[in-house]
Formats: structure tokens, C-alpha cells, sequence
């Protein structure tokens, strides 16, 4: 059975399965370019979770098998996918007639990455000739200006391959970072829901002069600001109601914030999103925090989470905001899922229809932005619906309902 075929009828089993299995699984095992075998695993690793990527990353350099150096390559470029790369996968080998790159990386903000995977820096790299990559792929019009290289080493140590860069006449055009440094910006990136930290993060990637600090500390601040902002919309829901329910995934601080644990809280998302994802037949991988979407980036999905409160007019309370209307709209097939804390069902509304009723929420406007408030309510026959209160309406959204204990 096909790779893609047998992971749809047997996740489970797929997700115990090594790095080498996966590839033996895949088309007829032989992984060459052009083979149907690297069409399959790279189909697959676009499908698959960052978590997922990082412990096969960790069998390539903890073990020695056949094509161990293709497969870290395709890992990689996926990783470069999710920092929100347009990625074109190189050749596993080269050829005369050929350009023997490994990644190229297209950032959103236009600067292009010549990829070059290395397992380890034990043996002196030809820079000139990774240079030499760059300089045809610029001639034949395949990448354009700016550009730069970045050499990804599979293990942590690599001042040997630093001391080699900084001697060569290359040291302005090339950065080298290892893998696992770049997993740690993958996290940063997804548990972060602004997207100028996403922008902050690939500027890391590129030629930097830190002789003047200012760069390196504006991605450092950019970083702080977006984990702040995180707090103090958590901070908002206590000051929307004064009681939720407690329990033992709620703290208290010594101010009296009740917070229910952010463990707990991406649980039920992920929950929710696992459950619309079966009922799409699609599979989502996390963008950020809340943003997730398929391989395609046509089906995309916005993702907040309320515990109930026990007092005030309203049991669920959410925000939405404008990036994350921006990036729904970007995509063919969109949704905003509510989660509820304490119930075993979420509801996915699609954009057009939340579109059509943004106008009769509330705002709030903050020295970052203005977002709108989704307040649910309790109908008179123990529905949910989405309040409207600048036109004196509810929405029901028992049609948008997506059980979460799918069998």
C-alpha cells in the first residue's frame, strides 16, 4: 500500500514508525530524485508535525543508514516551510548539467536562501563551490537578488565550519546555523501569534552585521513584545467577567487573575483541530499559536479557546483579530473554531459567514490593534449562539458544530 494511503488508514501505526521505515514504505523505497519514492516521503513530511519532524531529524544524526543525507535534506527544506519559506527541494546528487543546491528558500519578504545540508562540519566544506551555486542560480535567473547562503549542520558543534567562514572571502554571503537551533526558532515562531515575529525570526537567517546591535535587538524585543501580548489578552478575559469556573487547571495569582494552564488550553485546541481536520479529510499543520493549514495553505483555520464563566452575561468569551482575518482570507476554504473548555464539541465557522457579521460585534481598540469580541450565549433551548449586539441578533452555530470524540 502506498505510503500516503496506509498513513490515512493508519495513523497510529505511521506515527510509530521510524524515519527508515517511512522511507522503505514510500514508492519502491529507492530514494533518487525524480523517484516516486521522494515524491511520497516529501508529500508526507509536508503533512507531518513539527514535533514529528524534530525526533527524525534526531534518528538521522543519532544513526547511520542508507540515504540518512537525503532524507536530513528533505527534513530540513520542510522545516524551512514551516518558517513560512516558499521552498524548491534541490537534488540528492548532483549532475554536470544540473546546480548542485540543496534548498532554495524564498522568504515573503523576497530574500532568497541557497540551502546547503551538512550532517556534520568534521571535514572542511568547499565554500566556493556553494558559492559558485549561488552565483549560477543567479545567472540563470533562477533566484534574484537579495541572496544569500545558509549552511544547516546536523550537529550543535560547528565552530569548526565557523572558523572556516569567517577566513574565506564568502564570510559577508554565508551563515551556518545547526538544525536544532533552527527547530528552536520552528517553536518560537509557532507558539508566537504575531506575525512580525514570524518576519523577526527569517531576518536571523540572512548576513547580519552586529557590529551595531540594533538589528539584533529589535528581533529580541519583537520576541518579548509578542509573549506580553499574550498575557495581557489573558489578562482581558478576567477583565470581561469576574468568575469562571476553577478547578485544578486553573491558578490564581497572588492579584487575584485566574488562569486557567496553557497546556490545557492548547489540548483543546489541538483536539478541536484534529476533529475538523478528519471531518475535511484534510490533515493541518501549526502556522502559529492559533493558525494552522493544510500542505496547500487553501484550507486554512483560526483557532481560540474559552473556559465558561460562571457570572456575567456571557459563558465563552473570544477574541478576533485582523492578522488572523487576513491570513483566513488568503486561503479557499476557511474557518474560525471556537473551542469551549467544558464541552466535547467545537464550532468551526466558515469565513464568509463570520464575515458577514463582523459589523454587528463590538471592538476594542489597543496601542497594537483593534479586534473584534465573540461573546457566546445560552439559547432558551440550551443552544450556543454567537451574540450580534450591534444589531440585536444572535447567529446559531449548532450547524457549525465539529464533535471532538470522532470514531
Amino acid at each position: 500500500m502506498p505510503l500516503l494511503a496506509f498513513w490515512e488508514s493508519n495513523p497510529d501505526e505511521v506515527s510509530q514508525t521510524s524515519i527508515e521505515q517511512i522511507v522503505a514504505m514510500a514508492g519502491d523505497g529507492n530514494l533518487r530524485d525524480g523517484s516516486l519514492c521522494s515524491d511520497e516521503l516529501r508529500q508526507y513530511l509536508t503533512q507531518s508535525d513539527t514535533s514529528k519532524l524534530a525526533s527524525y531529524v534526531e534518528h538521522c544524526l543519532s544513526n547511520s543508514f542508507a540515504k540518512g543525507g537525503q532524507v536530513l535534506q528533505d527534513l530540513v527544506n520542510e522545516l524551512g516551510r514551516r518558517l513560512d519559506f516558499k521552498v524548491a527541494n534541490g537534488r540528492y546528487q548532483g549532475t554536470v548539467n544540473a546546480i548542485g543546491f540543496d534548498g532554495i528558500w524564498l522568504s515573503p519578504e523576497g530574500h532568497t536562501i541557497v540551502a546547503e545540508v551538512k550532517t556534520t562540519d568534521a571535514y572542511r566544506i568547499p565554500l566556493d563551490t556553494i558559492a559558485s551555486y549561488r552565483r549560477k542560480l543567479l545567472d540563470s535567473a533562477e533566484i534574484a537578488e537579495p541572496s544569500s547562503i545558509l549552511v544547516l549542520v546536523g550537529r550543535q558543534d560547528t565552530g569548526e565550519l565557523e572558523a572556516q567562514i569567517r577566513g574565506s572571502r564568502h564570510a559577508w554571503d554565508i551563515r551556518v546555523i545547526s538544525v536544532d537551533s533552527l527547530l528552536k526558532l520552528i517553536q518560537l515562531k509557532e507558539n508566537s501569534d504575531d506575525s512580525e515575529t514570524g518576519r523577526k525570526i527569517r531576518s536571523l537567517l540572512t548576513p547580519m552585521e552586529f557590529t551595531r546591535l540594533d538589528s539584533l535587538v529589535d528581533v529580541m524585543f519583537t520576541t518579548a513584545t509578542d509573549v506580553e501580548a499574550t498575557i495581557i489578552h489573558s489578562a482581558a478575559e478576567k477583565a470581561e467577567t469576574s468568575d469562571v469556573i476553577t478547578s485544578k487547571e486553573t491558578s490564581t495569582t497572588p492579584s487575584g487573575w485566574e488562569f486557567t494552564d496553557a497546556t490545557v488550553l492548547d489540548a483543546k485546541r489541538v483536539k478541536a483541530i484534529e476533529a475538523l481536520a478528519k471531518q475535511l479529510g484534510t490533515k493541518f499543520i501549526k502556522k502559529s499559536r492559533a493558525l494552522y493549514w493544510d500542505s496547500s495553505h487553501e484550507t486554512r483555520v483560526a483557532c481560540s479557546v474559552s473556559k465558561r464563566y460562571t457570572k456575567g452575561s456571557y459563558p465563552y468569551w473570544y477574541a478576533y483579530h485582523p492578522q488572523w482575518d487576513e491570513f483566513l482570507g488568503e486561503g479557499s476554504r476557511s474557518f474560525f473554531v471556537l473551542g469551549c473548555m467544558d464541552l466535547n464539541f467545537a464550532y468551526a465557522i466558515p469565513l464568509d459567514i463570520l464575515r458577514k457579521n463582523l459589523s454587528a460585534l463590538n471592538t476594542t481598540t489597543t496601542e497594537r490593534s483593534t479586534y473584534w469580541h465573540i461573546h457566546l450565549s445560552e439559547t432558551s433551548n440550551g443552544l450556543i449562539a454567537l451574540q450580534l449586539p450591534k444589531s440585536s441578533r444572535q447567529l446559531p452555530l449548532d450547524d457549525f458544530r465539529v464533535p471532538l470524540d470522532q470514531s
